[in-house]
């Protein structure tokens, strides 16, 4: 089995003295990061600057939300 990274033995050592609910949100944070990485999805490279620039509009109150019904039309569209 391979070993852990030194920052990672760092982090599960300072980890074992948190609550066992911050425990268990880290847990999940791991278990998720884990699921994404079997995924057979990926962004592209634009894909990816897309979103993060959506991102930093969204940050800087530039970004606009889709309203409710042009969500159905888009889903409506997508058949489903």
């Amino acid at each position: 089995m391979p070993s852990l990274s030194e920052k990672l033995k760092e982090a599960v050592d300072r980890m074992q003295h948190w609550p066992e609910e911050r425990q268990d949100d880290a847990a999940a944070i791991l278990l998720e990061m884990e699921r994404q990485d079997a995924s057979r999805y990926r962004l592209t490279v634009e894909q990816a600057r897309e979103v993060e620039q959506t991102r930093r509009e969204l940050r800087e109150g530039r970004g606009e939300f889709a309203t409710d019904e042009e969500m159905a039309a888009l889903w409506k569209s997508c058949g489903l």
